[in-house]
């Protein structure tokens, strides 16, 4: 199979489905109302509700969805063949990731710009509101701890030519910001600019790196670095684990140990000074630093995005992957595959996205479906081009990614390593060389990790203030405190350790990775959660729900099936201690959170039906007693007439 028929195919799948379906849900089962003011207008403030441009908007939203998992859960699910991995990835965006998407943003709108947490109470009650924050709260104090962990990494250890482009971003962004907000400069001067400015600092990072793990060694082994460059030795000086290999061949065993744990020390300065940030752009007003920092980023993504599809048209390579991959050792492909792919696909983090930020900014309700359905098509073609860059890129080396489980499966440069291996090779047709094309991919990659980031940390302050909210205490927590006690929980996914027993031996690793087995189960249940909300939402006003019904349906059983599947590996082994009791507990209690919203919005539908049951009933009586009444009237009188 040709790469460039699978990618045309599927981005024409998109397409159709966006012209039509979109459409339909927009006007026939969400009912739209285009003249009506948004939330954005009617509770501007300045800080979270200021309307947008539709293109700055979608620029936002979208990058703020579009984090790493579009692309790790797609590289990843090709070792089950790349076939299994594009019928989901175009089904599911389709039919339940762009529904789910558009349908929070829907209802959010409805509702003054209420999160889909917050506006639970209003459609399951309170304690479907408590049930369904904790779940948020959880898989975001995990991700975007674990993602501060990553970005942190991959600045100290693996990739340092992303900081400039990175950080640069941030300034860019605020001046921006201010330009066309403060200044009024007209929105094309200022893109233009902007990207100018963007990809000269990519431009000068990729040449530049910020090797900070150098800041934490002493003299004698910079120079025995410097050495090793003069003389041709050692090539790859950005990656600590590189130099500490090399002084390690040269007999330096001691100064080996100590770069390694310089790169342990810079990841962790990364990550402090990523968290500063985090909590920075949390408070700042959106229209600051948030909306033109991922507008500019966006494009990134976009140029990425068209460059990897003109790429594969160019080099039309073939599938060197199977289209379906049975190896034994492989985990049951059903229900992992759903939880693998998730950004690509579907996502419970874009209900948020949607109903905390988008809802706040949407400047008229006609731009819902293109930012909501069309920013989750958008994100579906990227998963698309990873897996056709994995399959078909790669060529003979997929076999060596591919190898087992836990060759690909292993961290997160394992999962990455063939998108950039196989994005390089697309890249190269268009005259760029690969290795440069690869190094693009990356900046490219730890930018929209950024951005998820951010906005991340601005929808878990949402949370916990809608906590405080529940329990009365709204009162006493503003912005800033929020932010903190947001970056606070962060910082101890990021930084507390667990200890681990493995072989009968301990260990410690940082809580978040320890937990992120969970991540992507959790995910995919907020989702099927989100779905489920919406869904009693449309009973409540007599729209159809099966749109949403189905894909909830679908997905809460494919994520209650892999939860029950975690729950069970983590408490297998014969041995008590090596039994790994927080993925235990904390799995089994997000299980029974989730069934006990299946079960309380159950039961708000039969509620629902019963009562319109009974005012039927009424309304019926009421007319066959006036009918009765009528009759006699009529009586009566033929009786005086006549």
């Amino acid at each position: 199979m040709n790469a460039a028929f699978v990618v045309v195919a599927g981005v024409g799948a998109f397409l159709l489905a966006y012209r039509f379906y979109s459409k339909f849900l927009a006007d026939r089962v969400f009912g739209l109302d285009y003249d009506r003011e948004t939330p954005a207008h009617t509770r501007r403030d300045g800080v979270d509700f200021v309307p947008a441009r539709r293109s700055i908007l979608f620029g936002h939203h979208f990058a703020s969805i579009a984090g790493l998992a579009p692309i790790a859960g797609p590289a990843l699910a090709v070792i089950w063949g790349w076939l299994p991995a594009l019928v989901w990835i175009v089904v599911g965006t389709v039919f339940l990731g762009a529904v789910h998407d558009f349908a929070a943003l829907a209802v959010s709108l409805k509702h003054e710009g209420r999160s889909i947490g917050d506006l639970t109470g209003s459609i399951l009650g309170p304690r479907g509101r408590i049930l369904f924050l904790v779940v948020v709260f959880f898989l975001l104090a995990l991700a975007m701890g674990v993602f501060a962990l990553i970005v942190g990494q991959l600045f100290g250890k693996v990739h340092p030519e992303a900081v400039i482009p990175v950080f640069g971003l941030m300034v860019l962004a605020l001046l921006i910001g201010v330009a066309v907000y403060k200044f009024r400069v007209s929105i094309l001067a200022a893109t233009l600019v902007g990207l100018a400015l963007m990809f000269l600092l990519i431009w000068v990072g990729l040449d530049h790196p910020m090797n900070m793990y150098r800041l934490f060694l002493r003299p004698e082994t910079r120079e025995a670095i410097s050495a090793g460059l003069d003389s041709g030795e050692l090539a790859a000086s950005t990656q600590p684990g590189a130099v500490a290999a090399y002084l390690s061949e040269q007999g330096a065993a001691t100064m080996a140990e100590e770069v390694a744990a310089a790169g342990e020390s810079a990841a962790g300065a990364w990550i402090v000074i990523l968290l500063v940030y985090a909590l920075v752009a949390s408070v700042l007003p959106v229209w600051l630093l948030l909306q033109p920092r991922d507008y500019l980023n966006s494009y990134q993504l976009y140029i990425g995005v068209g460059a990897l599809f003109l790429g594969a048209l160019v080099t039309h390579p073939k599938m060197s992957a199977p289209a379906y991959n049975h190896l034994e050792t492989l985990p049951n492909m059903i229900p992992l595959l759903f939880v693998t792919i998730a950004c690509g696909a579907i996502s419970g983090f874009h209900s948020l996205v949607s109903s905390g930020t988008t809802a706040r900014q949407l400047s008229s309700a006609r731009d819902a479906r293109l930012i909501a359905y069309g920013g989750m098509l958008t994100e579906g073609t990227l998963a698309l081009l990873v897996v056709a860059a994995c399959a078909a890129g790669c060529g003979a080396r997929w076999s060596e990614f591919y190898a087992d489980w836990g060759t690909i499966s292993g961290g997160l440069a394992s999962k990455l390593q063939p998108f950039f291996v196989g994005a390089g090779s697309f890249l190269s047709g268009l005259g760029v060389p690969r290795g440069y094309g690869a190094s693009l991919m990356a900046v490219m990659v730890v930018g929209f990790a950024m951005t998820t980031l951010d906005s991340g940390t601005r929808l878990l302050r949402y949370n916990i203030e809608e906590f405080a909210d529940t329990v009365r205490l709204k009162r006493y927590f503003n912005r800033y405190l929020a932010s903190a006690l947001a970056v606070l929980v962060l910082a101890a996914v990021a930084f507390w350790k667990v200890p681990t027993v493995a072989g009968g031996k301990v260990s410690y690793v940082p809580a978040g990775l320890y937990l992120w087995r969970l991540f992507g189960t959790t995910n995919q249940m907020l989702a099927a959660l989100g779905l489920l909300v919406v869904s009693v939402f449309l009973v409540k006003i007599r729209r159809p729900a099966w749109y949403t019904a189905v894909p909830f349906a679908f997905m809460l059983a494919v994520t209650a099936w892999s939860m029950v599947a975690i729950i069970g590996q983590a408490w297998s082994g014969d041995d008590p201690r090596s039994r790994a009791w927080s993925i235990v507990i904390v799995g089994a209690v997000l299980l029974l959170v989730a069934v006990a919203l299946a079960v309380e919005s159950l039961l708000r539908v039969l509620r629902e039906r019963g009562l319109r049951e009974e005012a039927s009933v009424e309304k019926a009586s009421r007319e066959h007693a006036s009918g009765e009444d009528a009759a006699a009237g009529e009586e009566a009188g033929g009786e005086d007439i006549f």
